[in-house]
This record gives structure tokens, C-alpha cells and sequence, in this order.
């Protein structure tokens, strides 16, 4: 997945900081919009530098795609799939209505609280990582 960045600062010969805009959905056309209230929020990251880009600069980075799905399947289709199948051993299992209900919420939550593990680990091990590929 390639994006473009800025560079922020430079930590040492091999690594820099740099800002990658934050997409959303939408496309993030707020000036023809401004539905959705998300300001141009920017992340932050540490990138290998191997074209020697200097701070300020707009690059073109590169990050894992595979990584990014494994994100991406985490925060959207596990709390989703833990919500059905609560649902589902509940509907099997019993008739009430109520039960069905709190066994689908507690799938939810358990999605939620594995995303939010990974989530911690992904930050723990240094973030999703980037790399510079050229200037902008």
C-alpha cells in the first residue's frame, strides 16, 4: 500500500518521522462537506529513510498490505463474527429472546477487547511499519 507522507524529522541515518494524512471512508473532500466532523487528522510514524529524504519534504511511502488487512480483518470482521455466533449459540441453545441478545453483545465485546489487544501488541512491536520509497 503506498501513500504520501511528509517528513517530519530525521531520528538518525537509517529512520524518519513522518505524517500520514489519515483517510477515511469518504474520501476526506471536507471542504465540500463537512459532515462528518473529522478534521484532516495526521499520523505519525517511524519510516526507513533509504532515499535520504530530508524534513519537510512530501515522499512516497510504502507499508506492508498484508499487515494492513490483518488490521483492517481485526477492528472490522472479528467483533462482527463474535456478534453472530453468540447470536447464533444462543438461538440454538435457547429460546429466550433476552439471552440471545446479551450472548451477541458479549461476542461483540470480546471482538472489541481482541482488537484493542492487538492493537496494543502492534504498538508494543513499533507500529505498522514504513518505508520511503521516493519524493513526491
Amino acid at each position: 500500500m503506498t501513500q504520501i507522507a511528509t517528513v517530519e524529522r530525521i531520528l538518525d541515518d537509517r529512520y524518519a518521522v513522518i505524517s500520514v494524512p489519515r483517510k477515511t471512508a469518504c474520501g476526506h473532500d471536507c471542504e465540500e462537506c463537512a459532515g462528518c466532523g473529522v478534521n484532516g487528522t495526521a499520523v505519525q510514524a517511524k519510516a526507513v529513510n533509504a532515499i535520504g529524504a530530508r524534513p519537510g519534504q512530501k515522499v512516497v511511502v510504502e507499508s506492508s498490505t498484508q499487515k494492513m488487512l490483518r488490521i483492517i480483518a481485526l477492528v472490522y470482521l472479528i467483533p462482527v463474527a463474535l456478534f453472530l455466533a453468540g447470536y447464533l449459540a444462543a438461538a440454538l441453545l435457547t429460546a429466550s429472546v433476552g439471552i440471545h441478545y446479551l450472548t451477541a453483545a458479549v461476542g461483540f465485546a470480546a471482538g472489541v477487547l481482541v482488537a484493542i489487544s492487538y492493537d496494543r501488541k502492534l504498538k508494543a512491536r513499533g507500529g505498522l511499519s514504513f518505508t520511503i520509497v521516493r519524493l513526491f
